[in-house]
């Protein structure tokens, strides 16, 4: 089965920080070196009004004019980059629900986004925006896996705003190493903040934490690589442990049915460890969904 990974060049803005910028090289990656199994697609870019559904469409509107947003300063640019950017989360989405396996995108810059804000590098919830998606499509239950450094803290209050209008169905596990947007847990919303010595058990207990998993219509998993001990994260996460995180995302998704959709999330460059280093550890989330999906199921 092919696993589709949607990007458009339209990701990128120039000279722009991570977030908006290493899409292309984990694009490179992928077509330099390509995985069995996984094809780039590029997708549509989103329409303001479709991300009005889920965010204040005020806010959208001075997003789209150029006048607020996390990168507003690269103008035009930073538009089409983050309408292209959510429609890869939406297609992942769709591709995921309609085809039942794994899909992907080289989106970022999603999870700290608030109804009428951006937040921490994120201007519009991708996440959410996608999770609404799934529901519009017939998803009763959406669980979004949040194992980027820092918590969701804009996802949470974006569920609780779209349960306010009676879209419900939509669940969230986070496990960071960072308390930068942490919130605190209610029933389907959890938050947990560890060091990164025990993280994978802290991974573990999510994941079985999740009541009756086998009735997720769908899973949204925000793979940040910025829990890296290189990439911005904490000590005692190297890449072995990042290896066998997605390793246990993506096989516990297999064992229950569940069809997955994925995004970059967070991760960082710096002087000791360049984009192609960051590449390399994104491109870890490709190799698992693509070997999960190369394994029988059983329960």
């Amino acid at each position: 089965m092919t696993i589709p990974v949607f990007f458009s060049p339209a990701f990128c803005v120039e000279g722009g920080f991570d977030t908006v910028g290493k899409s292309a090289s984990v694009a490179r990656s992928l077509r330099d070196d390509p995985i069995e199994g996984v094809e780039l697609v590029e997708p549509r870019p989103l329409d303001p009004s479709e991300v009005a559904e889920v965010h204040d469409p005020d806010y959208v509107e001075a997003v789209v004019r150029g006048g607020r947003g996390q990168f507003a300063e690269h103008g035009e640019d930073f538009v089409a980059a983050v309408l292209a950017s959510t429609g890869g989360v939406v297609a992942a989405v769709e591709a995921a629900v309609n085809g039942g396996g794994v899909a992907g995108s080289l989106s970022s810059g999603l999870h700290h986004a608030r109804y009428d804000r951006g937040s921490g590098y994120c201007t519009f919830n991708g996440l959410v925006i996608g999770a609404r998606r799934a529901i519009a499509m017939g998803v009763a239950r959406v669980l979004i896996v949040d194992f980027d450094a820092h918590c969701g803290g804009g996802t949470a209050s974006l569920i609780e705003v779209l349960a306010q209008r009676g879209i419900r169905g939509i669940e969230q596990v986070d496990v960071s190493v960072s308390s930068f947007d942490s919130y605190p847990s209610r029933p389907g919303v959890t938050c947990r903040v560890v060091d990164g010595h025990e993280y994978l058990d802290a991974i573990v207990d999510a994941l079985s934490s999740v009541e009756s998993p086998e009735t997720v219509g769908l899973v949204l998993y925000n793979a940040g690589m910025d829990a890296h001990q290189s990439a911005g994260g904490a000590s005692g996460i190297d890449t072995d442990v990042i290896r066998e995180r997605e390793s246990l995302v993506f096989d516990w998704a297999r064992r229950n049915g569940c069809p997955v959709a994925w995004v970059l999330a967070g991760g960082y460059s710096s002087t000791r460890f360049g984009v192609d280093d960051l590449a390399r550890l994104h491109r870890i989330t490709v190799e698992e969904a693509a070997r999960a999906m190369s394994v029988s199921p059983s329960r």
